[in-house]
C-alpha cells in the first residue's frame, strides 16, 4: 500500500483537452481525478453496470441527469445510477477539477447516446 496522487497514478486524456487519473483502479471500483478546462463537455451517455458519483473538488460544473440539468459547485456531489443517461460539462470560467468514484469500473461500461 502506498499514498496515492496525481503525480503517481495513470493518466489519460479525453475530449478536446481534458485530463484524468485513475487513483484506484480496481475491477470493482474505480476511483478518478478529472480536470476539465472551462466551456469542455464530455459526450452524453450512460453505463450498462456501473453507479457512479461525482463529486466536485473546484470550480462548477453543469450535470444533465436524465434530461434534467443541475449545478454543482465546490463541496457538491451527485450519485448517477446504471443505465441514466447523463452529460457533464464545465459552465464555469475556471478549470472544474472532481473525483469520480464508479462501481464496478465504468471503462469498457459506456454507451454514446
Amino acid at each position: 500500500m502506498s499514498i496515492i496522487s496525481t503525480e503517481n497514478s495513470e493518466h489519460y486524456k479525453w475530449g478536446e483537452s481534458s485530463d484524468g487519473w485513475h487513483l484506484l483502479k480496481s475491477d470493482d471500483l474505480s476511483v478518478i481525478e478529472e480536470l476539465v478546462p472551462a466551456g469542455e463537455q464530455e459526450q452524453r451517455h450512460y453505463h450498462e453496470k456501473a453507479q457512479q458519483f461525482l463529486y466536485v473538488l473546484s470550480g462548477q460544473a453543469s450535470l444533465e441527469v436524465a434530461g434534467k440539468e443541475r449545478v454543482l459547485n465546490s463541496g457538491h456531489g451527485f450519485h448517477i445510477p446504471a443505465k441514466v443517461p447523463h452529460q457533464l460539462r464545465n459552465c464555469g470560467t475556471e478549470p472544474l477539477r472532481f473525483l469520480v468514484a464508479s462501481q464496478p469500473k465504468s471503462h469498457g461500461d459506456r454507451v454514446n447516446v
